[in-house]
């Protein structure tokens, strides 16, 4: 799954040579920070520093035997240096350096996601303003219901795009904390400062309390949030799909030259993308719950979520990354086909304005009970003989002794429907 959907960013930040970089990173930081309180020689750290390395192939030999990455990564560190390599995991247990490197890694992803969900949100407002006033059916249950406009569906998914910024703003926050604070948290071998000193220096916050581990709420927080970002996405495909129906046609995903629909009919011209985007949501919404299990550990700390997060964080982030950037290229060359929304407006003989038509009634002094019966048994004969509902209006004595005809024409002009657009684009900041 990684290899097949990884993209340039994503993929390298969970190279496993990347995650190494992050780790020698933080035994070079604690390093520097021992010295700084005179627990390590200044000598020592600079030499450390100029030839701390790791070796890939020398690790997994030892790995081989210790059956411990981190033991083996650090005994390899420590063979680059020499004899200061003495000084490399000073005070360290293995999760100080694991966590912590895990919580930048998710912060790189973070930002790479909050970078996705930004595009996409503006594509979306490029829709959402260019068909404002395009009208079309607005349906419940897969039924006509009023009109709306095409630019009112596209500013309902802005906002709750922008509603997933936020979120993942809060998921990146949850995850940019470190720990180093030794083998059950308590700093028994560790002065609280290196914690301070390396955290600082990564952009992370120190954890205000931790065990071993880094609690899995954060992480369950994060995955949790991909999953909603998954989910939208998911629903905003569906939509496509649905509208892109033969018999509806209203939209449709890009279709590009020379591609096939179909290796036996070829005139298909199917939502694959969307479609795709609907399939891998279900991916990452199964990541979700094994990250809800994961929040579940023996008292200080088990290995249980470890096996787990190797699969569900890369897999998760590199999923939503991917699927962010398709829907957007789907939606920045969504085909709108307005003339399909005006005649789907009509398929319904005019229904759709059986709401408005029930008011007025009302308003000219019938009581509720007597209008809705009047009205839904003329739009019952309309569905079932379809005959234009409003027609049905015009030649019913019980509606004409009521409403003219030039008051029937009004209540079914959709673009009356429409007279509040302006302010809800205002209210969502599109103009």
């Amino acid at each position: 799954m990684i290899d097949r959907y990884t993209l340039p960013r994503m993929g390298r930040i969970w190279e496993t040579e990347n995650k190494l970089r992050k780790w020698l990173e933080i035994e070079i930081l604690a390093c520097e920070a021992w010295s700084h309180i005179g627990k390590i020689p200044k000598e020592a750290v600079a030499n450390i520093k100029h030839r701390a390395r790791f070796d890939m192939q020398r690790m997994q030999q030892l790995e081989a035997v210790l059956r411990h990455d981190v033991l083996a990564f650090v005994t390899t560190v420590a063979e680059s240096v020499g004899e200061d390599g003495k000084y490399i995991h000073f005070g360290l247990t293995s999760y100080d350096v694991v966590d912590t490197a895990l919580s930048c890694l998710l912060v790189e992803a973070a930002d790479c996601i909050l970078t996705d969900l930004e595009k996409l949100s503006k594509a979306i407002a490029e829709k959402a303003i260019k068909y404002k006033y395009t009208v079309m059916p607005g349906r419940t249950h897969g039924v006509h219901a009023e009109p709306i406009t095409f630019g009112f569906k596209m500013a309902l998914w802005y906002a709750e795009t922008l509603r997933n910024i936020e979120r993942m703003k809060q998921a990146r926050e949850a995850v940019a904390v470190g720990r180093l604070s030794g083998a059950v948290g308590t700093f028994a071998n560790i002065d609280p400062y290196i914690e301070r000193y390396v955290c600082d220096k990564l952009g992370l916050i120190p954890a205000p309390v931790s065990t071993q581990v880094l609690q899995r709420d954060r992480h369950a927080q994060y995955v949790c949030t991909l999953a909603i970002i998954a989910s939208t996405l998911d629903k905003f495909a569906t939509e496509i799909r649905a509208l892109q129906k033969t018999e509806t046609r209203e939209v449709e995903e890009p279709f590009h030259e020379g591609q096939k629909g179909s290796s036996a009919m070829p005139h298909k011209r199917n939502p694959v993308l969307c479609e795709q985007i609907s399939g891998l949501s279900r991916v990452v919404r199964a990541n979700a719950q094994a990250a809800l299990e994961n929040v579940t550990l023996w008292h200080e700390r088990d290995i249980s979520h470890s096996s787990v997060e190797r699969i569900i964080l890369p897999d998760s982030t590199i999923l939503v990354d991917y699927m962010l950037q398709t829907f957007t290229q789907v939606v920045t060359g969504l085909h709108v086909y307005p003339e399909n929304m005006e005649r789907s407006l009509k398929a319904s003989h005019g229904l759709m304005y059986s709401g408005r038509v029930l008011l007025a009634l009302v308003e000219k002094g019938l009581s509720r009970e007597a209008a809705y019966e009047t009205v839904q048994s003329l739009a019952m004969k309309s569905w079932q003989e379809q005959v234009d509902f409003i027609q049905l209006l015009a030649e019913a004595p019980e509606v004409r002794q009521h409403i003219s005809q030039e008051e029937l024409r009004e209540l079914a002009d959709p673009r009356s429907y429409t007279a509040n657009i302006d302010y809800i684009f205002s209210r969502v900041g599109l103009q």
